[in-house]
């Protein structure tokens, strides 16, 4: 493991990578996210959230697909964070899984960055 990795998880098409970056969890979901593979994602979600990370950054730069299982993981996390005073980032979207969210309108939900940098640098999510 890296310097600052939490964890990983993988299994065929989605592999999530976990890392502290100061007070918030960046998590890295790379490949597709659907009804399959939301567990995954899930999970590690959940462990942040358990393991007293507040903020959770979700880097979506190597995201493929989305469907809206992924979607309702995504809204899960967020609530729970929240609920504990925290909040939910997302970044760097690929238009196909940022136009599911503007379909839906959960982008007005989130705080969506471009970059990284500008989500771990916004700590109003």
């Amino acid at each position: 493991m890296d310097r600052g990795t939490v964890g990983s998880a993988q299994s065929g098409r989605l592999l999530v990578e976990v890392r502290e970056e100061g007070p918030s969890a960046v998590v890295t979901p790379a490949g597709e996210l659907d009804h399959h593979t939301a567990d995954l994602l899930r999970e590690p979600l959940e462990d942040c959230l358990a393991k007293g990370f507040k903020r959770l950054v979700i880097d979506c730069s190597r995201l493929e697909f989305c469907d809206s299982t992924g979607l309702n993981v995504l809204l899960g996390a967020r609530l729970k964070a929240e609920a504990d005073g925290g909040g939910v980032a997302l970044v760097g979207m690929q238009p196909v899984v940022a136009r599911v969210f503007e379909i839906t309108g959960a982008d007005a939900v989130f705080a969506v960055h471009d970059t990284l940098e500008a989500a771990l640098a916004d700590d109003s999510a």
